[in-house]
């Protein structure tokens, strides 16, 4: 008798609010226009990096990230500012609370991930080109530690595409940063993702409820389309 596949858990990503795509033009203005790509990386997102290698499923991932790069070529098209950001480490920049975290969970050496030195750092698919902004952070929050708000001032941004991994983590963390900057934020939602079931989903729904406007790439496209 032929194996039933289990049916896939209903994804309600697509019933949280999002805004009027028609609307969304007057909002992302690329003159004054960041979209932030978040950590598309080797660890946490190439097959052969930490996550990948530890099994985990990456196919969310790699979802999403087919949309960051047209979001990406869209943005590049329109003229918005591209920022790229991720995590690069080393024992020696290693957080004292985050060890102590690991050690806690039983985890010890559970922090030694996107290490510089060993490639788990680098970008994955998608590539910085010049007049790009690159922020290389120690953790979660894009603007914690670095110079990316002074960047992007500097540029007379105002406003925030957010996409990228993961949507439980460093994209909230960022997005709640970029609120408390004072940045108008969206998150794309359909390019973010996270590695749990529910976690991309619940993520969303909080973030929307507080500080963010959801969207999809494929509003942001039209958009932006010259």
């Amino acid at each position: 008798m032929a194996q039933i596949p289990p049916q896939m858990p209903h994804s309600c990503t697509e019933d949280l609010p999002h805004v009027d795509p028609a609307a969304l033009a007057a909002m992302i203005d690329p003159a004054k226009t960041a979209l932030v790509v978040i950590d598309i990386q080797v660890d946490f997102a190439a097959p052969h990096g930490l996550l990948g290698g530890y099994g985990v499923d990456l196919s969310s991932a790699d979802a999403a990230i087919d949309n960051c790069e047209k979001l990406v070529a869209a943005a590049r098209g329109a003229g918005a500012t591209v920022a790229l950001m991720r995590v690069v480490t080393s024992a020696e920049t290693d957080s004292r609370a985050l060890k102590t975290l690991m050690v806690r969970r039983g985890q010890p050496g559970g922090e030694a991930i996107c290490r510089a030195e060993d490639g788990g750092a680098d970008y994955y698919r998608i590539f910085p080109q010049p007049g790009d902004i690159e922020i290389a952070k120690l953790l979660y929050d894009g603007f914690h530690g670095t110079d990316f708000d002074a960047q992007l001032r500097a540029r007379g941004i105002e406003t925030l595409v957010i996409c990228g991994l993961s949507t439980d983590c460093c994209v909230d963390q960022t997005a709640r940063s970029a609120f408390h900057h004072d940045y108008d934020v969206f998150l794309v939602s359909d390019a973010s993702a996270a590695y749990e079931p529910g976690l991309h989903e619940s993520s969303l729904s909080a973030m929307e409820k507080n500080c963010v406007l959801l969207t999809t790439t494929g509003a942001v496209e039209n958009a932006w389309r010259v």
